[in-house]
């Protein structure tokens, strides 16, 4: 993602862009494209780890710092994926998802390698020393802009953005670069994910149909997928043997893994033997990695005014945070992307 203009210093914040921020006046927006136009504007939800986590790594520290030096990259960047993200997908209803336990116990408990690789010695998350200050920055801005951030114990943004795609009417668009996401991909309801595997800039919008193009299955059957398959970045492991490939094929014949573990115990389903005792040796594993893969639909969540505003909830804050870390040129694409 190439780095946006570099903003005024703090204590040089322009008379035009001041105003721009005090002088916006809250208000909220109707759920229409255009005048005279009915057809429906999406809810977007955002993975706020997932793109936070990709601003980081994406912008330099060095590129990106408050007056005082302390680095805003991460700030920076997700604020200017949040305006691409609004300003190319023009929702009216805006979501921040936020992992509230990013390794929740009962997700360990069936399956204790689940993201253990990422532990710090301490027990929590891995995260960078450079990002952990920025993320309350982060959620301070989206407080003054006036939008929801929200997440839930024992639960991870996965689960959040899960459970408001199944509550919320559609359309619904899910922006993330998590590849579990894809098994919220649901024609029927309106469901698509904007894969940011290439930045917001280079989004895959995707349907069922670009589920089945990339991995082979619909997007119902990718968590059965991918338990079979494992994923190294989650600590899944998988089942030894059976590859992307092999997983793809099982699932688009028998549809789903009980469908395949029905098909196995069938002794005239035509299974091959080695296959078989592949899955057999990893019965335990599939007997809880599906659940542990699954995203939850049934979160406890507050009900949430989902309403895309036009301006900021708070632009008096604003400015000062604007200020305060050097973001006076995000904060304004940002509120402009909403105004427009």
């Amino acid at each position: 993602m190439p780095a946006p203009p570099t903003p005024p210093a703090a204590n040089q914040l322009s008379d035009p862009a001041r105003s721009a921020l005090v002088d916006a006046r809250p208000r909220r927006r109707a759920g229409v494209c255009d005048a005279g136009s009915v057809d429906p504007r999406p809810l977007l939800l955002i993975d706020a780890p997932s793109l936070y986590f990709r601003a980081f790594f994406g912008i330099p520290e060095s590129a990106a710092r408050a007056a005082d030096g302390t680095p805003v990259n991460a700030v920076r960047g997700f604020l200017d994926m949040l305006a691409t993200l609004v300003r190319t997908r023009r929702p009216d209803r805006l979501v921040c998802a936020l992992d509230e336990d990013w390794r929740p116990a009962w997700r360990v408990e069936l399956l204790p390698s689940y993201k253990r690789h990422r532990l710090s010695p301490h027990g929590g998350e891995t995260v960078p020393d450079g990002l952990v200050p920025q993320i309350p920055v982060i959620l301070e801005m989206l407080a003054a802009l006036g939008i929801p951030a929200v997440g839930a114990p024992g639960y991870e943004a996965d689960d959040v953005l899960g459970t408001l795609a199944a509550r919320e009417p559609g359309p619904i668009e899910v922006a993330s670069g998590d590849r579990d996401l894809f098994q919220l991909v649901d024609d029927a309801a309106g469901v698509r994910l904007l894969y940011c595997g290439r930045g917001v800039a280079k989004l895959d919008v995707c349907d069922d149909a670009a589920v089945r193009a990339r991995y082979g299955v619909p997007a119902a059957g990718y968590a059965d997928f991918a338990a079979l398959r494992g994923d190294p970045s989650d600590g899944l492991p998988g089942v030894p043997g059976v590859g992307e490939k092999t997983a793809a094929r099982l699932v688009a014949r028998y549809g789903s893994l009980d469908g395949i573990l029905a098909a196995m115990a069938d002794p005239d389903a035509g299974f091959a033997p080695g296959l078989r005792a592949k899955l057999a040796a990893a019965a335990d594993y599939l007997a809880v990695a599906p659940t542990v893969v699954r995203v939850a639909r049934d979160v406890p969540l507050p009900k949430l005014d989902t309403t895309l505003p036009a301006a900021p909830a708070e632009p008096q804050r604003l400015l000062e945070l604007a200020e305060r870390w050097n973001l006076a040129g995000p904060c304004r694409r940002l509120v402009d992307a909403l105004a427009a």
